[in-house]
């Protein structure tokens, strides 16, 4: 059968530095940090004191108060950046075929503020299980679609894709299959996390996976630099509107991308280590690529997974090299979360916005706060160090990968 064509007809951001798509590009385009030090609780016994918190983020902005006391942070922030989105796209509700429409979301933890509150105060207490009658609801990761789809109305596929940080990369692949297989004209697809809390700080901490540069935070975050040492919890959410082409035209929607394809795999070898010469996501990108039918010197730019670990950043580069060859060099490789911290579940949402608007602005957004070149890394390789670049990006990759092995990759196109 032939393929329905997909592309990306609305976007939204709630990011660590910007809350909405324009200030998002802002921040972006500018080389923003959104580390600070952690407002949310008392830091004092945590080994880490810092993460990228959304500023200025106020739910009453949004909800109403009732309303608000229903839904987890990452609820809040999954319906914040969709209804941004759905307006971006000029989508009208009222003519578009809601039986059609599907939401597809990411999350890797979901509500875990939710949980953690209600088992403290258990523990608190004398005993006697008085639970909110909304825990549940608050925590389960799905509840973020489905108060989309309850919302708007949408009644075609409606589910979360867990992942751990792959997840809204997943939902977003498999948000492209459902709609090149004709099942649906347009998915509100992307991720939304909110793991700043106590027992999200505490438990990376307990990893050894997030940076202790509590002297100077908003150069914490610093993905290929030989003095990185761990990544930057983020929190927010990321949305992106995929529609089936000729519906899009049919409509003379606004088309910012097209999605030519979607790769995933598995490392198969650690838990939350990766493959120290990056097989997995070799085959991942390897895949994406025979997905979207390109060859690798068609590929402009790729944002990274680039957490800023001792590991991971190392590894995925020479993937990258091995994947492309000698083309790797002519590629503007960058780590978005060099500003925006590790969203976790919603990472591969924002990502694919960054690259996107890269394309869309034909600049490519720095890697920060990097100043002491690492010898492991080849330094052939254009890390877009420091400041953006210009460069007219036809096809950009997105790179996320997850704790259990998990690896997405997705490819974009310019149209025109």
């Amino acid at each position: 059968m032939q393929l329905k064509r997909v592309v990306v007809t609305g976007m939204g951001a709630l990011t660590p530095i910007g809350n909405n798509l324009e200030a998002y590009w802002e921040g972006l385009r500018t080389g923003k940090s959104g580390s600070a030090p952690i407002t949310y609780f008392d830091t004092e016994k945590f080994k880490t004191k810092f993460a990228c918190e959304l500023k200025g983020y106020d739910p009453s902005d949004y909800f109403d108060r009732k309303e608000a006391r229903k839904l987890d942070r990452f609820a809040q922030y999954a319906l914040v950046s969709s209804d941004e989105a759905i307006a971006d796209s000029g989508i009208d509700l009222d003519v578009v075929d809601k039986f059609r429409v599907g939401v597809v979301w990411g999350a890797g933890i979901g509500g875990l503020e939710t949980f953690q509150n209600e088992v403290i105060n258990y523990a608190n207490g004398d005993g006697t299980p008085r639970f909110n009658p909304f825990f549940i609801p608050k925590m389960i990761a799905d509840i973020a679609p489905g108060n989309i789809s309850i919302k708007h109305g949408f009644m075609g596929p409606n589910y979360t894709t867990v992942s751990a940080c792959a997840s809204s990369a997943n939902a977003m692949i498999d948000a492209l299959n459902y709609i090149r297989l004709g099942h649906c004209d347009v998915i509100v697809t992307g991720g939304s996390e909110a793991a700043v809390t106590i027992a999200g700080m505490g438990g990376f901490n307990a990893m050894h996976a997030l940076s202790t540069r509590n002297e100077s935070p908003e150069t914490a975050s610093r993905p290929f630099d030989a003095t990185r040492d761990g990544f930057v919890l983020g929190e927010g959410g990321g949305a992106l509107i995929l529609e089936e082409y000729e519906h899009a035209k049919a409509r003379g929607a606004k088309i910012y991308a097209e999605v030519l394809g979607g790769g995933l795999s598995s490392d198969a070898y650690h838990m939350t280590a990766p493959h120290p010469e990056g097989i997995g996501v070799v085959k991942v990108m390897e895949n994406c690529l025979q997905n979207a039918g390109l060859k690798p010197e068609d590929v402009d730019a790729i944002n990274t997974h680039g957490t800023s670990t001792p590991l991971g950043d190392v590894a995925e580069l020479k993937a990258i090299s091995k994947v492309f060859g000698d083309h790797a060099k002519d590629i503007n490789i960058n780590s978005t979360k060099s500003m925006t911290g590790h969203l976790l579940g919603a990472a591969g949402a924002i990502e694919a916005i960054a690259s996107i608007l890269a394309m869309e602005h034909n600049l490519v957004p720095p890697t920060i706060n990097h100043s002491v070149v690492d010898e492991q890394i080849d330094p052939s390789l254009n890390l877009t160090l420091n400041k953006a670049q210009e460069r007219d990006v036809k096809v950009a990759m997105s790179n996320t990968f997850g704790f259990g092995g998990h690896n997405a990759c997705v490819l974009f196109k310019k149209l025109g």
